[in-house]
């Protein structure tokens, strides 16, 4: 800028700042575009207006590997997120998308479809024959028997073919499975704190699995979006209700799970509660135990099975965890307690129903498939308080 007047630099440097601002707009929209950017994968999020949908966009901002290419909404297309999510001002600025698996095969390499049960069972066959791999975090592919499902969903089962193909992504449990694969189910909220409460004890022989019995409580959130009596402000403030007693839908998945580990028929007693907070879930679980073991050696047991895995934290003995201490992360935390006096064991299990029970984990279940490391993008610590 030599020979420049001190009123031509400042111009030249408003300039250049002004063109760096374009280019970063640019790249900003690039990330909501169709086209391949550094060779990221390209992924669509079907039922972006939903808290499921929307926690994916969040961790997204922070995974290395990915590009938003299409957000899609069956009732709000043509309409920005921000309308109805003002905390994604600026992250997402390309209006939603109708669905359309044609065009979602055009934008996308992969798919989350977080949609409610009986949408995704109609959707998924067209975007899996458009060559696109699908994450599916509702309940229509957990269940392997279709009759089963239609008796719990009360809606029509998937193929099953289909149900047969889609590989159920508990990672700490089916992890191998995993890997590779182009299509998994997304385990269920309470399912996930629940047999990840259960399983190491109940593969090692320790309990018996016919006298288990689930306490699980959750906050609103798992609830969905939608306005009714169930998450109203005046009905559930102040106020602790059971619903869907022995009829929860997540009752056979966490009893298919446990069959299969045991290799016989299990039956489960599960007691749904909801709680006046926005987020988690506490599943307190109790069994009888097969033979004498201290808090110490539960603690061992559980330490060794889930030595490997990033998202599990088992605490010492006497230390039990509650739902704020995972609040906003991908971890599950896990206590117990023997009571000598009766024999049994009581396991406490608490995730955020948002993250590990629902986004989070699809976004590990998707490092798995691309095989990256099993926590990229997820590495957030707790919000506290």
């Amino acid at each position: 800028m030599k020979g420049c007047s001190v009123i031509e630099v400042l111009v030249q440097i408003s300039r250049h700042h002004s063109e760096s601002f374009e280019q970063g707009r640019s790249s900003a929209y690039n990330r909501i575009g169709g086209a391949r950017v550094n060779n990221k994968l390209r992924v669509a999020i079907v039922g972006s207006t939903g808290y499921g949908g929307v926690e994916l966009i969040r961790f997204f901002q922070n995974h290395p590997q990915v590009e938003i290419t299409s957000v899609i909404s069956s009732s709000s297309s043509g309409e920005s997120i921000a309308d109805g999510f003002p905390h994604l001002t600026d992250v997402i600025r390309r209006p939603l998308d109708g669905v359309d698996p044609a065009e979602i095969a055009s934008r996308a390499d992969l798919v989350f479809t977080a949609t409610p049960s009986g949408v995704s069972a109609k959707l998924v066959p067209s975007l899996l024959e458009a060559g696109l791999k699908v994450i599916d975090l509702s309940g229509d592919f957990r269940l392997k028997d279709g009759s089963v499902y239609e008796q719990w969903y009360k809606h029509p089962a998937p193929s099953a073919e289909l149900l047969e193909k889609a590989v159920y992504g508990m990672a700490e449990v089916y992890g191998d499975e995993v890997k590779g694969k182009d299509f998994i189910s997304n385990p269920g909220c309470y399912p996930t704190a629940t047999l990840l409460g259960l399983i190491p004890a109940v593969e090692a022989g320790w309990i018996d699995p016919s006298t288990i019995i689930i306490d699980a409580k959750s906050g609103v959130s798992g609830a969905g979006r939608g306005t009714s009596l169930t998450n109203h402000y005046a009905e559930m403030n102040e106020n602790f209700k059971a619903y869907k007693l022995n009829k929860h839908q997540h009752i056979p998945e966490i009893e298919q799970v446990l069959g299969n580990i045991t290799g016989s028929l299990v039956t489960v007693t599960f007691t749904t509660q909801l709680v006046p907070m926005t987020r988690g879930i506490m599943s307190t679980m109790y069994a009888k135990l097969t033979g004498e073991h201290s808090d110490q050696e539960i603690v061992d047991l559980y330490r060794k099975y889930y030595e490997n895995r990033p998202f599990v934290r088992v605490r010492e003995p006497g230390i039990w965890p509650s739902t704020k201490e995972v609040s906003g992360s991908n971890y599950c935390d896990i206590g117990f307690s023997v009571d000598p006096r009766t024999g049994r064991l009581t396991i406490i299990s608490v995730i955020d129903n948002l993250v590990k029970g629902a986004s989070g984990q699809a976004i590990q279940n998707m490092n798995l498939m691309m095989g990256w490391e099993e926590n990229l993008g997820l590495n957030m610590t707790p919000v506290y308080p």
